[in-house]
């Protein structure tokens, strides 16, 4: 920048005599009236108006002349850049116009024209399944019950006949909530749903209990901390096996086909006397596998059988807690995990997507079950 003048003389800034400044503003105004677009009159106006514009250069040239001269240069420096910034803001207008002309020309939706409908979404498959086995209980007469899935430790525990130093109660299985002296677990089972049941209803007690559980077990292809599980609990006088064993064979019929059956092999569970480990006879194979010179399965490790669940006779320890005569009332109580039923039934590999949400895992799934329902 020229250092100040002691005399003026206008000749000496060039930038800023009259006709340099007339010069800037006819490149502006021409520049501006040819830009064809938005993207080029920005350009123009980064040219023409921008920091390192001859206009602007020339405005910084002010300081150089004496007082007395700034003034009148100064109004006439910003009368320049008047003009310009007129002429930009003018074919700025036009120019936004015609983009705007443009775009709902080229955008135009015609509402009267038919269009395709978007994909949906699907209702999760382990829902439609839960869904479907209520429904084959409730067609044979049981009812429906639900529990809280923040549940106290009596009916989780105390009264399905565990002892206190059980291992289910230590930390590595059990999820607690709250203090200690509160009692409160995420239930392991829906077990405490029929505890409930036995408690608000008169035998005979036939109940179906749906659910979410929560185990503390590392998240892997056939693990989930959180699943969901079914129970039944019959109660009634002069139950025995036999009735056990027909309503899980009735059960198995419906989730996996007709002509399948189930086995009992003995077991241990606190809640249950006799108890026993129920298998269902492989429904890929029929059994066929574990015979001899029969075509290998994958499906059960030509075993012929798959493990299912759990079940038993209810534990007199049961009845009493419920209130229940054990020498009057007998029953019986079986579980299994949908989420394994699931994978059986439909050849799941990794149980992991039944968590991601996926549409594409929902779709085909979800439309298999809702179309036996």
């Amino acid at each position: 920048m020229s250092a100040p003048n002691s005399d003026f003389d206008p000749v000496e800034v060039a930038a800023l005599q009259p006709a340099a400044l007339e010069r800037h503003v006819a490149e502006a105004v021409a520049a501006f009236a040819t830009a064809a677009d938005l993207e080029s009159l920005a350009a123009a106006r980064s040219a023409h108006l921008g920091d390192r514009s001859p206009i602007a250069l020339a405005r910084r040239e002010i300081g150089a002349l004496p007082p007395a001269a700034k003034a009148e240069t100064g109004k006439r420096v910003n009368a320049a850049r008047v003009e310009a910034q007129a002429a930009y803001d003018s074919r700025l207008e036009v120019l936004t116009a015609e983009r705007d002309a443009r775009v709902l020309a080229e955008q135009r939706v015609d509402v009267t024209m038919p269009v395709g409908r978007g994909r949906v979404g699907a209702r999760h498959p382990l829902t439609l399944l839960s869904e479907r086995v209520e429904d084959v209980f409730v067609g044979l007469g049981w009812q429906v019950a639900e529990g809280p899935e923040v549940e106290h430790e009596w009916f989780n525990f105390d009264a399905l006949n565990f002892g206190g130093d059980h291992p289910a109660r230590e930390l590595q299985d059990t999820l607690a909530v709250g203090p200690e002296e509160a009692h409160l677990v995420l239930r392991t089972h829906t077990s405490p749903v029929q505890i409930r049941s036995l408690l608000t209803r008169e035998p005979p007690v036939f109940v179906i209990c749906p659910g979410r559980v929560y185990r503390a077990d590392t998240l892997d292809a056939t693990h989930l901390p959180v699943f969901r599980q079914v129970e039944g609990l019959a109660v009634d006088r002069g139950l025995t096996m036999a009735h056990l064993r027909g309503t899980l064979d009735a059960f198995a019929a419906e989730m996996f086909g007709p002509g399948l059956r189930t086995r009992l092999r003995a077991n241990y569970f606190p809640f249950t006397e006799p108890s026993a480990e129920m298998d269902l006879q492989c429904f890929v194979c029929h059994g066929a596998s574990a015979l001899p010179g029969g075509e290998p399965c994958r499906t059960c490790s030509s075993e012929g059988w798959i493990e299912w669940g759990g079940c038993g006779m209810v534990h007199p320890n049961v009845l009493r807690a419920a209130g229940l005569d054990p020498e009057v009332y007998s029953g019986f109580a079986f579980g299994i995990g949908l989420d394994r039923t699931m994978m059986f039934r439909n050849g799941l590999v990794d149980l992991r997507d039944v968590l991601d949400g996926d549409v594409r895992f929902s779709l085909p799934y979800g439309a298999g079950l809702a179309g036996e329902v």
